[in-house]
């Protein structure tokens, strides 16, 4: 494997988990974001939400947790097995998550200043195939 393009990989993740750490709220870990990050796309099952992120139970569990004391999510039972709590947001979850978001704005402004509109695009499409790639080792891996 090329040393530059390890190397240029591992740079890009450092900064963006240094622009992550700006728009973060000091309130919750990384953990809990991308759990209601998760949410965003639709109510979940704990063993959804545990595949999803990697994460295990007992972690997943202990964060839920928090996120309920806090108010950025709700648990109800399912209709098919009331054993099984679904979590959503709340509408207090959704507005964390817009603050946030504003941050999120200041990042792909950066980008779409440095790169062309072909170069978006194309940076969207490497990006997406690596995500995709990731997520479904982690789930296989599970």
């Amino acid at each position: 494997m090329d040393k530059n393009f390890t190397n240029t990989l591992m740079q890009l993740q450092c900064e963006l988990v240094a622009e992550r750490n700006l728009v973060n709220p000091n309130e919750i870990t990384w953990t809990q974001y991308d759990i209601l990050i998760t949410l965003t796309q639709g109510a979940k099952l704990p063993s959804e939400l545990s595949r999803v992120l990697g994460l295990t139970r007992s972690k997943l569990s202990k964060n839920l947790v928090n996120l309920r004391n806090l108010n950025y999510i709700e648990q109800v039972p399912s209709k098919n097995d009331h054993r099984e709590m679904i979590t959503s947001l709340t509408i207090t979850g959704k507005e964390l998550l817009s603050k946030i978001d504003v941050g999120h704005q200041h990042l792909a402004k950066v980008a779409a200043e440095v790169f062309s509109t072909d170069e978006q695009a194309e940076f969207a499409r490497l990006a997406n195939k690596m995500n995709t790639s990731l997520q479904e080792e982690r789930i296989k891996n599970d």
